[in-house]
C-alpha cells in the first residue's frame, strides 16, 4: 500500500529549540552579581578606594581596573546607573462612583463629592 494513507507521525524527527541553542531563556544578566561583575576603570588608587567603598556599600561585585598612563580616561557609568535608578512609582487609585465617599459623610462619591 501507499504511504499516503496511513499516518506515520512526523517523518523527519525535529529536535527541540533549547537542545542546540536556539533560544535564550534565561537572557537576564544581573549587572553586578559575582557572575556578571561590574568593569570599572579608574585613574588613580584613591579614586579607586572611594569606588570600592561606593560599590561595598550598594553590596554589588566589580572588577575594578587601574589604569595610570597619560590621558586616561575614567569609566564608572555602569556603577552610576545602577545606584541612580529611581524606585517604583505607585498613585493612588482614585474612588470609583460607588465607593464610600473619601471625606468621611457616608455616601457614595458619586453623591457627595463627585
Amino acid at each position: 500500500m501507499s504511504d499516503k494513507f496511513f499516518f506515520k507521525g512526523r517523518q523527519d524527527a525535529r529536535q527541540h529549540h533549547t537542545a542546540y541553542g536556539g533560544f535564550k531563556t534565561n537572557a537576564s544578566q544581573k549587572s553586578g552579581s559575582k557572575k556578571h561583575p561590574l568593569k570599572l576603570v579608574v585613574t588613580n588608587e584613591a579614586r579607586k578606594q572611594e569606588v570600592e567603598a561606593l560599590v561595598a556599600d550598594a553590596q554589588l561585585h566589580a572588577d575594578i581596573r587601574l589604569d595610570t598612563n597619560e590621558g586616561a580616561v575614567e569609566s564608572i557609568t555602569e556603577l552610576t546607573a545602577i545606584l541612580n535608578k529611581g524606585g517604583t512609582v505607585t498613585q493612588a487609585k482614585a474612588p470609583s462612583r460607588n465607593d464610600p465617599c473619601s471625606c468621611g459623610s457616608g455616601l457614595k462619591f458619586k453623591k457627595c463629592c463627585g
